[in-house]
């Protein structure tokens, strides 16, 4: 089997806003980033590391991000709906680079496993830190909750800042045994972690087979049974109402969340977003509150915005 590569020169600015438009928007089967402040850091190291930037092939003026589909992806199509999302950064401010676009097709199992150097243990918390399953971790307190990930294909390691902004509102509700819905739950990391900090039972929700799959593998490698996964879109067809909705997802998305919620939501129940550029907040609110629902919490980090929801007071 062989992979569709879309490779884009960019900006580091943008990295987050196009890995989560590949996978939510494109069906990404994956995405990879190759930043040229890894390679001067590399030289930063207490080691033996030795970096001749001018002897790196291809190194990016500042990144290179790279986008896998099936071979039989639509390449023009692709292609042209990255030129338009371009634009649509632009137009938010954003610098995206050089912002050329080109394309080739590699073994689907050169991929799979060269990307593992660049993903390493990520200490998030007082009471989680997220680690690669081959790596080895001893947790800085003894209660630290570990949460251990083969992303695989499936978008969410956890690096992004918009998983942690999720991760962050997930701690602050998370104080007693409740039910939880992940949208758009990519490799499984939120609905993980909503297990770890002892949640009652897990929907996780997502429109991509590739991201069932490292769902139910990364629930396994953590040895949870409450976690359910479902193939679908968004809450479409999802049956019963949680305690706790959290979704990581782009704004444009969240817009068609947010009539599905009052109708999952538990009485007194809380809701968390991230995936929000803070230029596109404004939306958010407005579509909050015509749908009953009021901002409790803003969480911001960079450009990204995270949200504590819950239903108007009646």
């Amino acid at each position: 089997m062989k992979l569709l590569v879309i490779k884009i020169a960019t900006s580091h600015e943008i990295e987050d806003a196009l890995s989560v438009y590949s996978q939510d928007n494109l069906n990404a089967l994956g995405v990879e980033t190759r930043k040229r402040s890894d390679f001067e850091q590399a030289g930063w190291l207490h080691d033996s590391t030795v970096v001749e930037l001018d002897d790196i092939k291809d190194l990016p003026e500042d990144m290179q991000f790279m986008a896998y589909f099936d071979e039989e992806a639509d390449k023009e199509d692709l292609v042209k709906k990255y030129q338009k999302k371009l634009e649509e950064l632009k137009g938010y401010g954003l610098n995206v680079g050089e912002g050329e676009i080109t394309t080739s097709y590699i073994a689907d199992q050169d991929w799979n496993t060269a990307w593992q150097k660049y993903y390493h243990v990520i200490d998030f918390s007082r009471h989680l830190a997220i680690v690669p399953e081959w790596e080895d971790y001893k947790p800085t307190f003894p209660d630290q909750k570990l949460i251990k990930l083969d992303p695989g294909l499936a978008f969410g390691t956890g690096n992004h800042k918009t998983t942690q902004l999720a991760m962050m509102g997930l701690e602050r509700v998370m104080i007693k045994p409740q039910t939880v819905v992940d949208v758009g739950t990519g490799s499984g990391i939120l609905a993980i972690a909503a297990s770890k900090l002892g949640a009652s039972q897990v929907l996780a929700t997502d429109i991509s087979d590739e991201s069932m799959t490292a769902a139910k593998e990364n629930s396994a490698l953590n040895d949870i049974t409450n976690i359910e996964l479902q193939k679908t879109s968004l809450l479409q067809d999802v049956k019963g109402k949680f305690d706790i909705i959290v979704a990581n997802i782009l704004a444009e998305i969240l817009l068609d969340l947010i009539p599905q919620m009052d109708e999952h939501l538990n009485e007194n129940g809380q809701v968390i977003f991230s995936g929000i550029d803070y230029l596109q907040l404004p939306k958010i609110e407005k579509a909050l509150d015509e749908n009953g629902f009021k901002i409790d919490l803003t969480m911001k980090q960079g450009r990204w915005i995270g949200l504590g929801i819950t239903r108007k007071d009646s």
